[in-house]
């Protein structure tokens, strides 16, 4: 079954240490990036709402690297854009996730259908996915092949001896 994770951009930022402390656009930049590793990984479709609604205009969407990234309209604020998107999407063949510490959200989307994970939960996914990677590469810069690797060990012993008289 497709999975979809919707997240509530501004409240991930918020509980994360390192991201509260930057700037709006190094935050967001940074979710972003997190989420496309995190989408890569995991298979599910993400989508990243803020808030927007003290700003004038038509709610807008752009997708960075393959992230779905929604500013809300003008006087709606990204709950409700969530809401209204689990709302819409309900019936369709994906399980909904939302990502948010908002009790209140969490039982609104928990009402409809969706399941919910905190902000922190979420957190510490991104987090052990990134030290994953990290391993992973660690580990493969350790195995670098060698010329001989995968030779019979009668063919390397020529080759040695070969080697060797030169």
């Amino acid at each position: 079954m497709e999975e979809w994770l919707i997240v509530d951009g501004y409240n991930v930022i918020g509980a994360h240490a390192g991201w509260a402390s930057l700037s709006l656009d190094e935050s967001r930049d940074l979710l972003v990036s997190a989420l496309a590793e995190y989408q890569a990984v995991t298979g599910r479709e993400v989508t990243v709402v803020y808030d927007a609604h003290r700003s004038p205009g038509a709610e807008t969407k752009t997708i960075d690297s393959r992230v779905k990234v929604w500013f809300t309209r003008e006087h709606e604020t990204a709950d409700q854009m969530i809401e209204r998107l689990v709302r819409q999407h309900k019936k369709s063949q994906r399980r909904i996730y939302v990502a948010t510490s908002d009790f209140m959200e969490q039982r609104m989307i928990f009402g409809q259908g969706a399941y919910r994970v905190s902000s922190r939960e979420l957190i510490q996914q991104l987090t052990a996915m990134d030290k994953k990677i990290a391993k992973r590469i660690r580990e493969k810069k350790e195995r670098r092949s060698t010329l001989g690797q995968g030779l019979a060990g009668d063919l390397l012993e020529t080759l040695e001896k070969w080697r060797r008289e030169k």
